[in-house]
This record gives structure tokens, C-alpha cells and sequence, in this order.
């Protein structure tokens, strides 16, 4: 039996949609595109989710034409904006780690960050495991998947993509970054600000007393209890800043 072009292209067109789709989303998106997680697993993750998802994509356009490349690329941009808007969430708590970090003169201590691969203070690594913790807890990567495939029927497959309007509303998005990165960090930050000024109204009352030997000890201290009181409200300011991702990517596929 002899196959020619087009019937190939007709049989792999909905799973090429989708796959560029769904690898999109798996090399941005947070916790299913960590580098932590093996290559081996990750593939398999997102062969699964193409055979799911591929009936969900039929179109007429061939792959190897140049409306279908250009359909391609405009795929994989819709994906890797859904992963992108959520991983602005994770940076977003893993910047109000920094925060306190450099507050409490622990900024020196670093370890190697699995998701970047750079190097972030520990206390930043560690309310980025925490969050990870509730996002998982929450069927956050759940919630993920249901909104990719949800995307094939309120943003179908075509040449248009996001847009200019999607782009913008990504990149404006960004700029919560640094007020989530408030938000999360504010708490300690408060803390820590006021044992400072202790420590300058000290240094007015008795200038001789050095307070680079006793202060860095006592900050240190009083951070780490601030932080551990602050904990509590991680999880509140966590679910304000996926509420707003989940807002603006159901914007983004028009759902």
C-alpha cells in the first residue's frame, strides 16, 4: 500500500497542533517543565497530553506548508505564554524570598535554584518549595492541564494565535511581579525595619557600642522569628497571585 504527502499530513496535522501546543507550555511552565524533573519523564508527560488532547485540534492546514509553520510557531506561543504567566507567580515568591534574605544579612547564602539554574539565596529557595508544596496541594498542574485543553475550543487552532492584544496583557502582567514580591515579603520586611530603627536609636543613645558585633547576631535571630510568623500569611498572598495568572490566561484563550 502506497501513502502519499498528503494523507501523512492529514493524519498527523491534529497531533502536530497539539504537540506544539502542549511542549510550549512544558518547556515554561512551572513544576511540569523543571529541569529537575527527568527529560525522560517530561517527554513522556507531553506525549501523553498530545494524545489526549490531539482530537480536540483538528484543522485543515498542512504542517509542511508555510501557513502550517507559521501555525506552529503561533502554537507553541500560546503554551509558552499559559506557562509563562504562571511562572511569574514563582518568581514573583521567589523575589520576596530575596527580599528578606538581603533584610536579614542572609543574602550570602545561596543555593544552586533547580528551576532557573541559578544561584538564589536560601530563604528564597525555601518559599519557593513551600509554594511549590500548595501548588501541587491545590491541583494547581491540574487546573494547568484543564485550561490548555480548554484552549482548543475558546482559541482554535489558526494563524492568529495570542496577538498583539495577548502579548501585552502577558507583559503587563509582569509588572505584578514585583508587587507580589512586596506582597510575600512585606511581613518580615516590616519586622526586620523596625528592630533597624531600634538599632539606630540605639546608636544615637550610646555611640561607643558596636553594633556591627551585636547587631548582625540579633537581626538574624529576630528575622528568623519574623519569618516563621509571616509564614502564615504565604498561602494568602500566594492564592492572590494565581487568581490574578488564572484571570489573565483565561483573558489570553478568550475563555
Amino acid at each position: 500500500m502506497v501513502f502519499d504527502l498528503s494523507q501523512i499530513e492529514g493524519w498527523v496535522g491534529g497531533a502536530v497542533w497539539a504537540l506544539a501546543r502542549v511542549s510550549g507550555l512544558m518547556l515554561v511552565a512551572p513544576v511540569l517543565g523543571a529541569p529537575v524533573i527527568p527529560m525522560r519523564i517530561r517527554l513522556g508527560i507531553c506525549v501523553m497530553l498530545t494524545y489526549v488532547l490531539a482530537p480536540l485540534a483538528p484543522v485543515d492546514i498542512r504542517p509542511l506548508s508555510a501557513a502550517g509553520v507559521a501555525t506552529m510557531a503561533q502554537q507553541m506561543l500560546v503554551g509558552a505564554g499559559l506557562g509563562f504567566v504562571m511562572k511569574l507567580v514563582f518568581e514573583a515568591v521567589s523575589f520576596g524570598g530575596q527580599f528578606v534574605a538581603q533584610s536579614m544579612s542572609l543574602g550570602f547564602a545561596e543555593v544552586v535554584n533547580p528551576q532557573s539554574g541559578g544561584s538564589v539565596p536560601v530563604l528564597s529557595q525555601f518559599y519557593t518549595i513551600l509554594v511549590t508544596l500548595l501548588f501541587l496541594t491545590l491541583n494547581g498542574h491540574l487546573q494547568l492541564i484543564s485550561l490548555l485543553a480548554g484552549s482548543f475550543n475558546s482559541l482554535p487552532i489558526g494563524i492568529d494565535g495570542l496577538g498583539t492584544n495577548g502579548i501585552w496583557a502577558i507583559l503587563s502582567f509582569a509588572t505584578h511581579l514585583f508587587g507580589g514580591a512586596v506582597r510575600v515579603a512585606l511581613p518580615a520586611l516590616t519586622a526586620v525595619l523596625v528592630v533597624n530603627l531600634g538599632f539606630g536609636a540605639i546608636s544615637r543613645a550610646a555611640p561607643s557600642m558596636n553594633l556591627f558585633a551585636v547587631g548582625f547576631p540579633i537581626t538574624i535571630c529576630l528575622g528568623m522569628i519574623a519569618v516563621w510568623l509571616a509564614l502564615r500569611g504565604l498561602p494568602s498572598a500566594f492564592d492572590s497571585l494565581q487568581t490574578d495568572a488564572w484571570d489573565i490566561m483565561r483573558r489570553l484563550i478568550g475563555g
